[in-house]
């Protein structure tokens, strides 16, 4: 459900595509020394997002390192991290555990098993360390957990629920800025709920799996409406962070919001216009 909160690369000046990759390098780095290769595995590009927003709102000190890695065995890569990057990575694995637990206890996916059994040790102390955050991820997902299995078709709801543990996680602390952090993860949540929903509808269909937005699919105006939910969602976002006193890697932070964001929605929309063009060839012939 995550890798929709990403840069779009074209438009982003080349010092700021680097910084933002040492930041998204600083994940993975402080993922694998913290919880090893499984902690890896959960890294994503939204929780970049968010380290790269706290870092700017908060003024952390970063630091920057330069390290080899799997992914880059030659060459060294550099990576930027501060203490955000660490709540980041704790953030990432918590919710990452709370999925698995959930995917066992509703389902009993092995994999769901397994993975929770790996991540369960070091989890632990996430837990006891953040409460707060840990106890609405699982909440909110038990929550989602119910609505999936009635079958809603309530998007406002089911989007809510993923939208109220993004916004707990965005709280770095509760301060003066907690209210507009909370809209933002709040909003950016919904928004990743719907866009993964989306995406996902023929496969689904097919799997006969549930699909929030299987009541909408097929209407006349059904590419419509999803168009104009997503574009509330980030409208609600965007104008939040522009209250925020954000200087540091504005511009990285604006790409992502304003452009990035559609990365998939787009590719999307293209795949749909070729095949539309290839049937109406086919028809043709």
């Amino acid at each position: 459900m995550f890798g929709y909160v990403t840069i779009c690369e074209p438009e982003l000046k080349v010092k700021d595509l680097k910084k933002y990759k040492a930041y998204y390098c600083g994940l993975c780095r402080e993922l694998k020394k913290q919880y090893g290769t499984p902690g890896q595995m959960t890294l994503t590009y939204d929780m970049t997002f968010a380290i790269v927003l706290l870092t700017s709102l908060y003024e952390s000190q970063t630091e920057a390192e330069f390290h080899r890695c799997k992914a880059h065995p030659v060459k060294k890569q550099a990576m930027l991290r501060n203490e955000i990057t660490r709540y980041a990575a704790d953030m990432n694995v918590l919710l990452a555990y709370y999925h698995l637990k959930d995917d066992w206890e509703d389902e009993k996916k092995i994999g769901g098993f397994l993975g929770k059994g790996v991540l369960h040790g070091k989890v632990k102390k996430v837990i006891r360390k953040y409460p707060r955050q840990s106890r609405v991820i699982e909440e909110s997902l038990r929550e989602l957990a119910e609505y999936e299995k009635r079958n809603s078709s309530d998007v406002d709801r089911t989007a809510g629920c993923f939208g109220k543990l993004m916004a707990e996680m965005f709280v770095y602390q509760e301060d003066i800025w907690e209210k507009s952090l909370r809209r933002i993860g709040f909003f950016l949540g919904k928004f990743i709920y719907i866009m993964d929903a989306y995406e996902d509808m023929e496969e689904d269909i097919k799997k006969n799996c549930y699909n929030p937005l299987i009541r909408l699919y097929g209407k006349e105006d059904y590419e419509e409406k999803i168009q104009q939910i997503l574009c509330m969602m980030i409208a609600e976002c965007s104008a939040e962070f522009e209250k925020l006193p954000c200087l540091l890697d504005v511009d990285i932070l604006r790409n992502i919001l304003y452009d990035g964001v559609w990365n998939r929605y787009n590719r999307i929309q293209k795949r749909m216009l070729e095949e539309g063009k290839k049937d109406d060839d086919e028809e043709s012939l």
